[in-house]
């Protein structure tokens, strides 16, 4: 007879590990967020922006998830703070123990917040926890307003839509209020901020959201 794989028991296992790495975080007092989105959603830019914006606030690190290469990691690197890159060749997500592997190259007495940039994809990493605080949704206009109908999971799963590249509205047949109505339906605790990663529009309230979660888990563990 052959064995088959169950899934939910390999979800089980990255629960235990996913557990193991938030305890590890929280004992250093670290804000972690994982941030999801498609390939071309503006992950990356977002990043730049937001260690642009707090890294007089904050002390900064990102894991930065990829199938292939170091492009991403290189963009971050010009900013100066510890980053790690975890290629999974061919993996559609990052899971626990990718993260697990990761953290000996980070030095976490020494970070605030640390932002996972999961690999691009819209499905699987909903699924898997990686110890995070918090998962980030960053959505951009150009996908379209059915993303919350085809793609529930995200955001559910989801404390924050970032509706990104709202600067080409006015060429897209796209509505912003409807996809704010349909992830509500899905997820009616979301926080959605409407921004732009090319003019900066509407970026203060998410800076703002970072600081809030960071302070309250200060507070928590105080």
């Amino acid at each position: 007879m052959v064995k088959i794989p169950v899934v939910k028991d390999i979800l089980e296992v990255n629960e235990r590990i996913a557990l193991e790495n938030k305890e590890l975080f929280d004992k250093h007092k670290v804000l972690v967020i994982n941030l999801m989105g498609s390939p071309g959603s503006g992950k990356t830019s977002l990043l730049e922006l937001t260690i642009s914006a707090l890294k007089e606030k904050l002390s900064i690190g990102v894991i930065e998830g990829d199938i292939q290469s170091m492009l991403d990691a290189e963009r971050i690197n010009k900013y100066g703070i510890q980053i790690v890159q975890i290629n999974t060749y061919g993996a559609c997500h990052l899971d626990g123990n990718m993260i697990r592997d990761a953290l000996p190259s980070l030095n976490l007495e020494k970070l605030d917040l640390l932002m996972v940039e999961n690999v691009g994809n819209l499905v699987c990493p909903a699924e898997f926890k990686i110890g995070e605080d918090y998962k980030v949704m960053i959505l951009s206009m150009p996908e379209g307003d059915d993303k919350p109908i085809k793609y529930p999971l995200m955001f559910q799963e989801s404390s924050v839509l970032l509706i990104n590249k709202i600067d080409l509205a006015p060429y897209l047949d796209v509505s912003i209020e409807r996809i704010k109505n349909e992830s509500f339906k899905v997820n009616p605790r979301l926080a959605i901020f409407p921004i732009s990663c090319r003019t900066k529009q509407g970026l203060e309230p998410w800076f703002d959201w970072i600081l809030r979660r960071y302070k309250e888990k200060m507070n928590a563990q105080s």
